[in-house]
C-alpha cells in the first residue's frame, strides 16, 4: 500500500513540476534557473509543514516520499548549476546554489512553523 501512495503522489508532483517549472520560466527572459528554484522552495515547504504534523504514515508517504519527491529536483539543479558553469555564467551558478540552499532550508523551516502554529505542539 505504501508502494502505491508513493506512486500515486509521484504521479502529480513530476507532471506539476514540468509545467510549474515552465510556467515560471516563461516568464524570466533569464539564464538563471527561475522555474526549477520556484518548485524547488516550494515543495521544501511543504516537506517543512508534513515533517512536524504529529501523525505522518500514509500522508508521509503520499505527500512526503511521493508528491514532494517528485516535484523537488535535486538532479535538475545540480545539473543547471553545472551548465551555468559551463556556459560561463558563473555568477549566476553560484547564486543558483546559495539561494537554493538558504531558500529550500528557509521554506522547510517555515513550513514547521506553520505546522507548529497550527496543532499547538
Amino acid at each position: 500500500m505504501t508502494l502505491l501512495l508513493i506512486a500515486v503522489g509521484a504521479a502529480v508532483g513530476a507532471p506539476l513540476r514540468y509545467l510549474a517549472d515552465r510556467a515560471v520560466q516563461a516568464r524570466h527572459d533569464s539564464v538563471f534557473p527561475w522555474g526549477t528554484l520556484a518548485v524547488n522552495v516550494c515543495g521544501s515547504l511543504v516537506l517543512g509543514f508534513l515533517t512536524w504534523l504529529p501523525t505522518n504514515g500514509p500522508v508521509g508517504a503520499l505527500l512526503g516520499t511521493g508528491f514532494c519527491g517528485a516535484l523537488t529536483t535535486y538532479s535538475t539543479f545540480s545539473y543547471e548549476t553545472l551548465r551555468l558553469t559551463q556556459e560561463g555564467y558563473r555568477f549566476y551558478a553560484l547564486a543558483n546554489a546559495v539561494a537554493s540552499v538558504v531558500a529550500g532550508l528557509g521554506a522547510a523551516a517555515v513550513g514547521a512553523l506553520l505546522a507548529w502554529a497550527v496543532t499547538g505542539s
